[in-house]
């Protein structure tokens, strides 16, 4: 995952290439008692420091590759096609997450394929090191393991929970999420969320129609508001409402 790696889109990959700056072996920070400080988790050196722009693929599902990425600066989602050819964004990796740790410790493949959903950077780490450092730090070992544990069963509950849910009720419950993604940077108040309508269809899942539907009857009720790629929201405690269910017709 040492750059932007992409089995679709070599152009896309040298745009990529162009806009990410390479630093090799990199401090990750100081180590006491054998543990990282906390804004660098490793403490061994990174392989590589990685820009990318909003929209540039990272990389592509069915890459086997010994390097995996921490989400230093902005958010990067993770999606997969649906079998009517609609892109289904299965998770959205903020600032501080990982991407590909348990392919690297399981030496798989990629299975989503990797994009920037702002202007992002990524610090890259050796694959061998991380699966050497869990051999041989059990605390550690069970630290990431944790980490990927509770995307997981997020990722479970959010499945059941919108398997009953209504379209506006699911929308709801999806700004409220991103919302929380962008308060993780201490900058980001979270009530802006930079996201286009596609991206907020395929995050759903949903068709375009009807997520402007959603969109319009939110903003007619002045709970959201936005241009185009901009979701601002105005009504926070009315939104929450819809995602509980309350209101809905």
């Amino acid at each position: 995952m040492d750059g932007a790696i992409s089995t679709r889109d070599n152009r896309t990959r040298g745009n990529a290439a162009r806009t990410s700056e390479a630093v090799t072996c990199g401090s990750v920070g100081t180590v006491y008692d054998g543990r990282a400080d906390l804004d660098h988790e490793f403490p061994f050196c990174r392989s590589s420091v990685r820009k990318f722009r909003r929209g540039e693929i990272i990389a592509g599902a069915g890459v086997v590759l010994d390097m995996f990425a921490r989400v230093q600066r902005g958010m990067v989602s993770a999606s997969t096609p649906l079998a009517d050819g609609r892109e289904f964004i299965v998770e959205i990796v903020p600032k501080g997450g990982l991407i590909g740790e348990l392919e690297v410790l399981r030496k798989q493949s990629l299975s989503l394929e990797y994009r920037a959903s702002s202007d992002c950077e990524l610090h890259y780490f050796d694959g061998r090191l991380l699966r050497d450092l869990c051999a041989n730090d059990p605390q550690f070992q069970v630290k990431i393991l944790s980490k990927a544990l509770a995307r997981v069963s997020e990722l479970e509950l959010r499945i059941i929970s919108n398997a009953g849910s209504s379209l506006r009720q699911r929308l709801a419950r999806t700004l409220l999420r991103l919302s929380a993604l962008y308060r993780m940077d201490a900058q980001n108040s979270g009530d802006e969320l930079i996201i286009s309508q596609h991206e907020l269809a395929a995050t759903l899942p949903a068709s375009r129609e009807k997520v402007n539907q959603c969109l319009r009857r939110l903003r007619e009720s002045k709970v959201v508001d936005g241009t185009q790629g901009k979701i601002r929201i105005l009504n926070r405690k009315a939104l929450e409402a819809y995602a509980e269910g309350a209101g809905l017709a």
